[in-house]
């Protein structure tokens, strides 16, 4: 049991170290998820609305080429543009979350049956009222899918952020390869995996509670 009180002693002389790498993870994670949702979500209901089959295949082309670029090479596209730090870090995670939340928004959109919308139109729903009350609802599972897988990589992502002097856990993994500390790297290796599991577990807690209040409200007359 010697490794566990050599690991424990490491913890506790270097937890300041361990604590702000992994504020700065979440940080970076959140700033560049959040940004995408803000992005792809609208992105998505609009192409689900768009008859133009063109367009859409050019925007999904698009952000596919984005999504299949090497994590690596990205950073060292956008050092020149935008220096080194959190910016080009977050920007780059931003780039990545674009497709997965863009698909499962339109896919959700799609799927949503048209003789419900046929039914809300004919009580009156305005197209505003269809895609608050109805379409967006229904859509809210596919959409929270999209948000989880893309929480997930962007975690896993973000530990090459150390490399242009972003930091994050993955400064912790990257500094003990440099001097061959195993307790740095199996530290910032675990908690990037515990923070992807407990912000997984998470959104799905909250696509549950979200999707089962939805489906208890019946739907009523608009106001």
């Amino acid at each position: 049991m010697g490794w566990l009180s050599d690991y424990g002693e490491f913890l506790r002389s270097r937890h300041a170290d361990i604590l702000t790498a992994l504020r700065e993870h979440v940080y970076i994670s959140a700033v560049s998820i959040l940004l995408g949702a803000i992005v792809a979500i609208p992105i998505g209901i609009w192409l689900a609305g768009n008859r133009r089959g063109w367009l859409n295949g050019a925007v999904f082309t698009l952000a596919n080429v984005l999504q299949t670029i090497p994590s690596l090479a990205l950073l060292a596209i956008l050092i020149p543009l935008l220096g080194i730090g959190r910016t080009p870090a977050v920007f780059a995670l931003f780039l990545y979350s674009l497709m997965p939340i863009m698909r499962n928004t339109y896919s959700g959109f799609l799927a949503v049956d048209g003789n419900v919308l046929e039914a809300a139109r004919g009580m009156g729903y305005s197209r505003i009222q269809r895609l608050l009350r109805i379409q967006l609802p229904l859509a809210f599972p596919y959409i929270m899918s999209g948000l989880r897988v893309t929480t997930v990589y962007i975690i896993s992502w973000a530990t090459l952020a150390t490399l242009i002097g972003a930091g994050g856990l993955g400064q912790l993994i990257f500094s003990g390869l440099g001097v061959n500390k195993k307790e740095l790297i199996v530290t910032g290796a675990l908690l990037a995996v515990l923070l992807a599991l407990v912000a997984d577990f998470l959104l799905g807690l909250a696509e549950k509670r979200v999707t089962a209040r939805t489906r208890s409200k019946p739907v009523q007359n608009p106001a």
